[in-house]
Order: structure tokens, then sequence, then C-alpha cells
């Protein structure tokens, strides 16, 4: 191996993507088991539909609504909270971190958040909704709530709902770890 390949440069961070093995700890050429049967191969594509077809669905209600899904995120998240800060709101939404400054500005300008310098440390800032944020907050939430209720309804019961929520989450903490 040369020297460097196989090596993270180190000004990228990490994360569990960065840290799976390089291509050259798996043989170049594998025999194609029968996948025919696979069981895991059997879900992945139900996963992945199920996923897109919910994202066009989700995204198309959220931009009725004259929001973007970063700002939705955003919104729903503070909504019926005291308020966070910058990096509780990263870790609480899936808008990432190099996009989160922007969709808050965005929102300031708006007039439906404000930041606020915390008392106990003037470097970290406190995101709250302002008042028509919160008004904005109840109006939008409940009305996608209401709107995607009836798809989850039409596919699942109650219990049904509890045991996909459990495997869901099972499996993303497999990926996460």
């Amino acid at each position: 191996m040369k020297s460097g390949e196989g090596q993270r440069p180190s000004s990228l961070p990490s994360s569990p993507l960065l840290n799976l093995r390089p291509s050259t700890d798996y043989p170049s050429v594998m025999e194609l088991p029968d996948l025919k049967d696979d069981p895991y191969l059997k879900v992945l594509r139900p996963l992945v539909e199920a996923y897109l077809a919910f994202w066009r669905i989700d995204i198309r209600h959220i931009k009725s609504l004259r929001l973007t899904p970063s700002q939705f995120d955003v919104i729903a998240t503070l909504g019926d909270t005291e308020g966070m800060t910058c990096s509780e709101l990263s870790a609480q939404t899936l808008v990432t971190k190099g996009t989160l400054t922007g969709v808050l500005d965005r929102l300031v300008s708006k007039g439906l958040i404000r930041r606020d310098a915390m008392k106990h440390d003037r470097r970290c800032t406190k995101i709250s909704l302002t008042a028509k944020g919160d008004a904005l907050f109840r109006k939008t939430f409940a009305a996608h709530m209401a709107f995607l209720r009836p798809f989850f309804a039409r596919a699942l019961s109650r219990e049904e709902v509890d045991q996909a929520r459990t495997l869901l989450l099972r499996l993303r903490d497999s990926f996460q770890q």
C-alpha cells in the first residue's frame, strides 16, 4: 500500500461511514451468493421505497404550508419547548450543522424565531419561537399530522405502529454503531 492510501485525511471529521474498513480488506472479486432468498435483501428495497414514497408526500405537503422541510423541522422541534441551543437543535433535527445557520437566519428574518444569548454563557445562543412562530407551529404541525395520520392508519394498527417503531429504531441504531 502506498503511503497515505486507506488513511483518512486528518481534516475530515470522524463519522461511522468514514470508519468503515477500507476496500482493501475485502476481496476484489467475490462470488455472488444466491440472493434470491436473502432475508436482508428482501427488506432493503421495500424500506427504501417506503421512505421515498413518504418523502415525496411529506415534502409536497410541507411546501404547501409555505415552508421548506428544514424550516418545518426546526419549527416543529422548537414547538412546545422553552427553546434550545444551536447544538441541541442540531442534534434534535434532521438539519445538518452546515445548513442550520442559514435556516435560522431565514426564520429570524420571517420573525418566526429569535436568538438570545444565554445568561450563564454569552457565547452560547438559545433559539426560541416568537409568538408568530408559535402560532405557525400550532397551525402547521397540527395540519401536517392530520395530513399524515391517514397514511399510517391505512397501513398499520396501533400495535403494529409500536412494533414498526421498535424495529426501525433498532435498524437505525445498527447502522450508527
